[in-house]
């Protein structure tokens, strides 16, 4: 199967909070350097004559969704048919349930006050494993998996094209550590360019090609998303 992740645009965000499930949009420069992005992949798609699927998948948050917009816009005479973008929750970032979009500091005040709670291990929010004590949270490894389940159903459905997926960089991490694209110990080590796709070919026989793109260096002050 063939398929591209591609992370959204810098985006309007909350401070200090997990990014998570924030409903605030693109900003100005981040339109600008998705579009950058897009038309670069476009160059790579004509040179190499790649056949994309037409049917394009983003998360339901709607910087990814515009991140998407973006592509298929740029894209649109190189798709075999009309584009078709659709959204889903399982490309989402990893959820933090009952604290979505709270502060670190506001959530693990939180986790002080609950009684039943223990203190949350240091450097929690970027631990692969650790699932916050909330209602509807889970942990990066489980977001992980949703993603790439969802990839995977996409993209049996036409595995000889290249199939768009849009959404968010810790997930996608996640994500192609579950695809064997990258081991467990890269997940810390790397994260995603704003707007900059990573393509990549899974042969039946479990070898990995890539195909476009790189990952980002990741930096201790790196954001998860």
């Amino acid at each position: 199967m063939r398929f591209a992740l591609i992370r959204h645009g810098q985006y309007e965000q909350i401070s200090q909070a997990p990014s998570a499930l924030q409903p605030y949009p693109l900003t100005i420069e981040g339109v600008d350097t998705v579009r950058k992005e897009a038309e670069a992949f476009r160059h790579w798609v004509e040179h190499n004559a790649i056949a994309l699927n037409p049917e394009v998948h983003c998360s339901s948050l709607l910087r990814a969704w515009q991140t998407a917009n973006i592509f298929i816009d740029v894209l649109s005479d190189l798709f075999p048919s009309e584009p078709k973008l659709t959204e889903s929750y399982n490309l989402c970032e990893r959820s933090v349930g009952a604290v979505a979009n709270l502060t670190v500091t506001e959530i693990e005040r939180l986790l002080e006050l609950d009684p039943r709670f223990e203190k949350p291990p240091a450097g929690w929010k970027s631990d692969s494993f650790y699932q916050l004590p909330f209602d509807g949270a889970e942990s990066l490894i489980e977001s992980g998996e949703r993603a790439k389940t969802h990839i995977e159903n996409q993209c049996s459905k036409d595995p000889e094209a290249l199939t768009l997926f849009v959404g968010h960089g810790a997930a996608f991490r996640h994500a192609a550590y579950h695809l064997n694209v990258i081991k467990l110990c890269d997940i810390k080590k790397l994260s995603m360019h704003y707007g900059h796709p990573v393509a990549f070919e899974l042969t039946e026989q479990g070898d990995v090609c890539e195909l476009f793109g790189a990952w980002k260096q990741r930096t201790i002050q790196d954001a998860i998303d």
